[in-house]
């Protein structure tokens, strides 16, 4: 039998970007399988005059060259979480228009809001500025890059900066993640701790004979439930905190004692700490206990000083916000570059079984950075 290959995907970058988003949707790119949607970024973007390609793996590198006194950056993700696995439930491939219209009103599909509708606006953008249309006052680089949404370590944005550190030189960053319209600067800081507790195995029948290391980890869990997360000014936006244990797991059996339990535990701190003070704060609330930091992403201060991001948010022309999840953008802060997330859609429907985005949303992101570029 012989098994027909797939055709490429050729991707329409002049159409309506709420259009775009949608044809997007419709190529599965789920963490670890973006090859499909990178070649069709990639030959969609080789067909533009005055662009400079690098890909590395499943991320794309392209820039202008134009001279500009400043090089802003423009960057997404390609890849989703995995799609709703509920029969029938919205979110699935393919995209879908409740009003029956392609085009008007909301759209539904897995990346509507994270980020599919801000790597739509990226390249619309890139298209545009090709166009006839007055040349951009800034140089751009566009990155696309693969893996966002798993464990840090197979980052495409981190691979191309370990790879082409010197093609992501720039003076601000913008990443298109769902903000609804709002300028979020910078980011939180997210780690993560494994405190372990041990007892001695029994019989529960004779459960005076052993040492419960599940009752053991109570007051782990008293400690972390009566936290007051601090709310934190950091160059004047408030970031809020929290600390909380979000699995536990030990035990063997029904019949058994257990004689060891993990709790496991997410801080997600402001910028104005690094690291290492995180854990150190940590360390102190859960003192006399044996805690393991196991994962750390140090956050990103917002930079709205830097006249680029003071010039992005007065072209905006909203009150600038503090971005309370973990973002790219810390990338970007420990490359010294200030960067702030920018992007359509809500950021609370992101990896949701009905994620949606409105089509006019989109186009109001595409037409705030062609007004402030040009």
């Amino acid at each position: 039998m012989v098994i027909a290959e797939t055709a490429p995907v050729t991707l329409d970058l002049r159409q309506d970007v709420a259009l775009l988003t949608s044809a997007l949707i419709d190529m599965d790119s789920v963490s670890g399988n973006e090859g499909a949607l990178a070649d069709a970024v990639e030959s969609a973007l080789r067909r533009l005059p005055g662009l400079n390609l690098v890909r590395d793996g499943d991320s794309i590198i392209a820039r202008t060259d134009l001279g500009r006194a400043e090089r802003v950056i423009l960057a997404g993700h390609l890849d989703t979480v995995p799609l709703p696995v509920t029969p029938g439930s919205l979110g699935t491939v393919p995209s879908s228009w409740p009003s029956g219209v392609p085009g008007e009103g909301v759209l539904y599909g897995r990346g509507a809001t994270d980020m599919k509708g801000g790597v739509a606006v990226q390249l619309a953008l890139a298209a545009s500025m090709f166009d006839g249309g007055a040349e951009p006052t800034k140089d751009v680089t566009f990155v696309f890059y693969d893996h966002e949404e798993v464990e840090a370590v197979k980052s495409g944005l981190g691979r191309l900066v370990r790879n082409h550190g010197d093609l992501l030189r720039g003076d601000f960053a913008i990443l298109l993640e769902p903000t609804d319209g709002n300028v979020e600067g910078g980011c939180n800081g997210t780690m993560r701790f494994e405190a372990t507790t041990t007892g001695e195995a029994a019989h529960s029948a004779r459960a005076w004979m052993g040492r419960n290391a599940i009752h053991a980890a109570a007051p782990i869990l008293e400690r972390l439930a009566g936290y007051r997360p601090q709310t934190i000014n950091v160059d004047g936006l408030e970031y809020r905190e929290s600390l909380n244990a979000v699995k536990i797991h030990g035990g063997t059996a029904g019949n058994v004692i257990p004689d060891r339990c993990v709790v496991e535990i997410n801080y997600r701190f402001a910028p104005d700490k690094t690291p290492d003070q995180a854990e150190a704060h940590v360390q102190e609330l859960l003192q006399g206990f044996d805690v393991v930091r196991t994962d750390s992403a140090a956050g990103a201060r917002p930079g709205l000083h830097h006249p680029a991001a003071a010039s992005f948010v007065a072209a905006v022309g909203a009150e600038p916000k503090p971005k309370y999840g973990w973002t790219d953008v810390a990338r970007f802060s420990e490359l010294g570059i200030p960067a702030v997330n920018f992007g359509p859609g809500d950021a609370l429907l992101a990896h949701k079984d009905n994620e949606h985005v409105e089509a006019e949303a989109v186009r109001a992101c595409l037409r705030a950075l062609q007004t402030w570029l040009s």
